[in-house]
């Protein structure tokens, strides 16, 4: 019987439509914006006109439980005077771990304010056993809820 069910539900999933919408949760606990940031890279450029700066190479930013990896970060500060990280955009293969969840993609672009972070570009999500590709996720990282969208791929099932 399991197996019927799990041979239905991937027989669902295939013939699921392009815009197809999977449910996940990522990193279990509530994100803090608090924490401190450290950014770890080959080289920083910084343009005081914009208010932005741009981390180069091996580009490693971790704050708290959050970790994430890319080519390239382009750190975009608020323009009312306080210096306050607006926005983080990721470029150049982006893997962003929290606890033992990880997601992967072209790029990526974290919305402090809304604590949205949005990974866009074959993107493959990995949760435990599970594993969830798509076109793009879109995660609260303060409630850990998320979706997959595009081509969602996934197996479910398992066991007898």
């Amino acid at each position: 019987m399991h197996r019927f069910i799990a041979l239905l539900g991937l027989a669902l999933l295939i013939a699921a439509p392009v815009s197809a919408q999977v449910n996940i949760g990522f990193g279990g606990v509530a994100y803090d914006s608090r924490q401190p940031v450290e950014v770890t890279a080959d080289s920083l450029s910084v343009d005081q006109s914009t208010g932005e700066a741009v981390f180069s190479g091996n580009v490693i930013v971790v704050q708290g439980d959050m970790r994430m990896a890319a080519g390239s970060v382009r750190i975009v500060y608020a323009t009312d005077g306080t210096q306050d990280v607006r926005e983080v955009i990721a470029t150049g293969g982006v893997l962003v771990t929290r606890g033992s969840d990880a997601a992967e993609g072209g790029s990526a672009r974290f919305d402090v304010a809304s604590a949205l972070l949005t990974l866009t570009g074959d993107v493959l999500v990995t949760q435990g056993p599970t594993a969830i590709a798509g076109d793009r996720m879109v995660v609260n990282m303060t409630t850990g809820n998320g979706s997959v969208d595009g081509r969602v791929r996934t197996v479910l099932g398992g066991g007898e």
